[in-house]
């Protein structure tokens, strides 16, 4: 949920009384618990094995490819070494009586084993009137099978069994690469499932504690965390501190410590600390859970540029036939034989089936999906994803996006002693306490290595502050109301312009003398200044977006140096603000937490939620970034720009020597001595796909 309250009243407000951060924080867990209600009852315990399943599927298909490609590949020799023309190439001759009747018998196996993919493939495209990538295979290896069959049994002349092999050979290698490489983007989040521990500690209601499947975990239920054990499932730690390492999960390189109400992924280590957590998340609503689903649906979403492939078969199909047709019609009709004709015209078919178009875009998308993965960018609609390179506007939600959601202290303001000793005391009360305000300045406290001081007599008073003995002074933390109150004097010219720009302000007191006041706001994000910067230099416009007032907007937009900002706006009116801006011509993408950003999320050109696991409206957003760090919005778009490069480079490499070749092997230049033989043109063919499989894997961002 995002702050949306008036900072002015942080005058009246008490420090014990929950600021508009506190509540957002609550509103959002009690959000969180009600799309949990009745979980106890819905039975997840099949979900590891349809993460199993889908993965074994997978596997299978990769072994099936693996196992036509090395069976036709064994077979292919024999059918080389039979082939005339290829004896001929060689310089021998190892013909011997019914060695053609072999050759076609090897072939025909080859065909109907080796083909059968290709074929069922070019069915079902024929069936759903969408001819592409397996029609045009499938034709090529039809008429060189047809037509070699035919010179050895009705036609004399060459026959193509050895064109037809290979053919079969380097198309079964390409898909069984493709199925690898698409497996191994997946397979780096499916191996997350295998690193989750298989039991857990459940800590019943008497207190004792016994071990449990984790699968068997339900909504609610108590788990003990042992120093050094991986946390079992996602949950909220109600007992203990510890530093919890989350660099598997979410690629955070140092430790983060866990305490009273926050939130655990299950995978991350627990460091030397325990922990108790209840669980809040259980089946397909885990972390790694919903990372794997992401995984899947953005390899199952095909994109944009990859029905251009697919636009390239089907028309390569339609110029295969027709030139095909025109080179048999021209060379009968200017006095050749039957079988020159058809040799011709077969030898054009053959050729413009070209090996490397069903891997120009599958072996990049695999690739990108990968290098997205590693950086914490799960990609969910490859559509939307792919035209990210066309954005020219990057709209970004303040509260959890631009800024980490959390207070910070901006500004200190020593009265009567010095800045570190006015620190020094403030930490030493706030140590003790559980307010979002208290945690900012601890946070503080410890970034500046300050001694914990020695306190006595801690108290909380409801509607005023804290209240201690250190060092054998009496200290209070206080608001802004309590020093009214007390009419103690103070610049009330300062703190009215610090509580216009958003800031919560305390002022630490020794008993009724002002020692001074501290200023706290929700921090912005270092990542933040560097993403606008650098989307400014890629000439994105970055507009902030948010439901706080002018003044607080404008505070954190002057600090990140934004030119557009809209403030004061209601969740229900953000996807308005996005159909204006489409409406000026601008391609979108919406950057948000995904909860109350969900609507302006869909109806972006790219909708990108911030902090996958957490809030994510999965169902609205296009790409997660799981680390929550806008400066990934910058690799989004340089990936995506990155991935069409790679396609389009691709896609000329796999059709562009057909300029060359079809009209070579059509005879155009037949009468100059220069002919494309079925030889050269399986070696064009050849090359062309290890140029695209090559090229696939220098994909880079950096």
């Amino acid at each position: 949920m995002k702050k949306q309250g008036n900072h002015q009243d942080h005058k009246t407000m008490g420090h014990d009384h929950k600021e508009p951060l506190e509540n957002e924080h609550q509103n959002h867990e009690n959000m969180q618990h009600s799309n949990h209600l009745n979980h106890e009852e819905k039975d997840h315990t099949n979900h590891e094995d349809q993460h199993e399943g889908h993965a074994n599927h997978h596997a299978m298909m990769v072994e099936d490819f693996k196992r036509r490609f090395f069976f036709s590949l064994f077979i292919t020799v024999p059918i080389l070494l039979l082939s005339p023309m290829i004896q001929m190439f060689m310089g021998v001759d190892w013909r011997f009586a019914g060695d053609s009747y072999l050759l076609f018998a090897l072939s025909t196996i080859l065909f109907v084993y080796g083909g059968q993919p290709f074929i069922t493939g070019a069915r079902d495209e024929i069936k759903k009137k969408s001819l592409a990538m397996m029609t045009l295979i499938t034709l090529a290896i039809s008429v060189a099978y047809i037509y070699s069959t035919l010179t050895v049994f009705v036609l004399s002349g060459n026959d193509f069994f050895w064109e037809l092999a290979t053919l079969i050979v380097i198309m079964l290698l390409g898909h069984w690469i493709e199925m690898k490489s698409i497996m191994g983007a997946s397979k780096a989040l499916e191996e997350l499932v295998k690193l989750m521990p298989e039991e857990a500690h459940l800590l019943k209601s008497n207190g004792e504690t016994i071990d449990v499947l984790v699968k068997q975990l339900k909504y609610g239920d108590t788990v003990l965390v042992k120093p050094g054990e991986k946390i079992p499932i996602d949950g909220l730690v109600y007992d203990g501190r510890s530093a919890v390492n989350q660099a598997m999960v979410t690629g955070e390189s140092t430790p983060v410590e866990k305490e009273n109400g926050d939130e655990v992924i299950g995978g991350s280590m627990n460091g030397e600390g325990i922990l108790k957590i209840k669980v809040n998340r259980v089946g397909d609503e885990t972390f790694l859970s919903q990372v794997i689903t992401l995984v899947r649906d953005a390899q199952a979403s095909k994109s944009n540029t990859q029905r251009l492939a697919d636009v390239a078969a089907k028309w390569l199909f339609y110029v295969a036939v027709i030139t095909g047709t025109i080179t048999f019609a021209v060379w009968l009709a200017i006095g050749k034989d039957l079988n020159f004709a058809i040799e011709r015209a077969v030898t054009v078919i053959i050729i413009s089936c070209p090996h490397a178009l069903g891997l120009a875009t599958p072996l990049v998308t695999a690739v990108s999906t990968s290098i997205g993965a590693k950086r914490g960018l799960l990609i969910r609609n490859r559509a939307a994803f792919e035209n990210a390179r066309k954005l020219n506007a990057v709209v970004f939600d303040k509260t959890g996006t631009l800024t980490a959601g959390e207070f910070g202290i901006t500004d200190i303001r020593e009265v009567s002693i010095a800045k570190d000793e006015l620190l020094s005391l403030a930490y030493a009360l706030e140590a003790n306490s559980e307010h979002p305000i208290a945690k900012g300045i601890v946070k503080e406290g410890k970034k500046l290595n300050l001694t914990r001081r020695e306190v006595k007599d801690y108290q909380n008073l409801t509607g005023k502050g804290l209240q201690a003995t250190v060092d054998g002074r009496d200290i209070m933390i206080v608001s802004p109301g309590y020093v009214r109150s007390e009419k103690i004097a103070f610049d009330e010219a300062d703190y009215e312009r610090l509580a216009q720009e958003g800031k919560t302000v305390i002022f630490v007191l020794e008993g009724a003398k002002l020692l001074g006041y501290i200023a706290l706001s929700d921090i912005v994000r270092d990542t933040a200044f560097t993403a606008i910067e650098t989307l400014t230099s890629m000439q994105v416009e970055s507009i902030m977006l948010t439901g706080d007032n002018q003044k607080v907007a404008s505070y954190i937009g002057d600090k990140l140096k934004l030119k557009r900002i809209i403030a004061e706006v209601l969740p229900q009116q953000k996807s308005s603000v996005i159909e204006e801006l489409q409406r000026e011509g601008k391609t979108v993408a919406m950057t948000g937490d995904g909860v109350n950003d969900a609507p302006a999320l869909a109806k972006a050109d790219l909708g990108i939620a911030i902090g996958a696991g957490t809030d994510v409206a999965i169902e609205t957003a296009d790409v997660i970034l799981v680390r929550s760090n806008p400066l990934d919005v910058v690799n989004i778009i340089k990936l995506s720009q990155a991935t069409y490069r790679k396609m389009v480079q691709n896609l000329i490499w796999a059709t562009g020597y057909n300029v060359i070749a079809l009209p070579l092997a059509a005879g155009v230049l037949y009468n100059q001595g220069v002919v494309i033989t079925p030889a050269l043109g399986a070696v064009l063919m050849s090359l062309s796909t290890i140029i695209v499989s090559i090229n696939a894997r220098f994909l880079t961002i950096d």
